[in-house]
C-alpha cells in the first residue's frame, strides 16, 4: 500500500512539473497574457479541470518556483548553529546562495533563468503576486525570530526589512546583468552590497 502511495505522488509531481514547464515554456515563447489555459493543458496533454487542480490560477503556473523560498529564510534562521546571531545566519546563507548563483539572489546570468525573471518583472499580475509571497515570507521570519527570542515588534520590523533588503539586492544583481555584466564580473560588487547591506541592518543608518 505505501509502495503504491508512493508511486502515485511520484506520478502526481511528474504532472504538476510537466504542467509547469509547458506553461512557462509558452509564457517565454508568447508572453504570459497571450496564452491561454485551454493551450497550456492541451500542450502539456492533461484536461483544464487537471490544471486547475494543480495549479488554481493561471500565475501560480509561474510563481509556483518561488513557493517553496517563501519561508526560506525562517528555515535559515530556525537551522542556524547554536549562539550564531539571527541575522549573521542570514547573512551567510545569502552570501553561500550568491556563490552558488542562485536565481533568487538576481546573480545567475543562463539566459533561461534571464528570461524567466524578465517574464515576472514584465507582468503587472506576476509582479504584483510576487509581492504577496514576500508578504508571507515575512510573516513566516518574524515567526522564527519571536522564537529565538526576538520580542514581536522588533521581529516583525527586522523581518521586514530583511526580506525587502534582499529583494532589493537581487533586483540591482538583475539589472547589471541586465546590461550586460557577467555574474562572475559582478560576484565581488554583489558580495560587497551584501556584506554592506547587512551591516546597515545590524547597526542602522548611524
Amino acid at each position: 500500500m505505501n509502495q503504491r502511495m508512493g508511486l502515485r505522488e511520484r506520478k502526481k509531481e511528474r504532472t504538476r512539473e510537466t504542467i509547469a514547464a509547458t506553461a512557462i515554456r509558452l509564457f517565454l515563447d508568447k508572453g504570459f497574457d497571450q496564452v491561454s489555459i485551454t493551450e497550456i493543458a492541451e500542450a502539456a496533454d492533461v484536461s483544464r479541470r487537471t490544471l486547475f487542480a494543480y495549479f488554481p490560477t493561471k500565475e501560480d503556473l509561474v510563481l509556483q518556483r518561488f513557493a517553496d523560498h517563501e519561508s526560506e529564510a525562517a528555515r535559515i534562521v530556525r537551522a542556524r548553529p547554536d549562539g550564531q546571531p539571527p541575522l549573521e545566519a542570514l547573512r551567510a546563507a545569502r552570501l553561500d546562495a550568491l556563490a552558488q548563483r542562485d536565481p533568487n539572489t538576481g546573480l545567475c546570468d543562463d539566459p533561461e533563468v534571464m528570461a524567466f525573471l524578465r517574464l515576472i518583472t514584465g507582468t503587472e499580475s506576476l509582479a504584483s503576486r510576487l509581492i504577496r509571497y514576500s508578504e508571507r515570507g515575512t510573516e513566516a521570519l518574524s515567526a522564527a525570530l519571536q522564537e529565538a527570542g526576538v520580542d514581536p515588534l522588533a521581529a516583525r520590523l527586522v523581518a521586514a526589512q530583511v526580506i525587502v533588503v534582499q529583494r532589493e539586492l537581487a533586483i540591482m544583481n538583475q539589472e547589471h546583468l541586465a546590461a550586460g555584466t557577467s555574474a562572475d564580473e559582478h560576484y565581488p560588487a554583489a558580495v560587497h552590497a551584501t556584506e554592506r547591506a547587512f551591516d546597515l541592518l545590524g547597526n542602522g543608518l548611524g
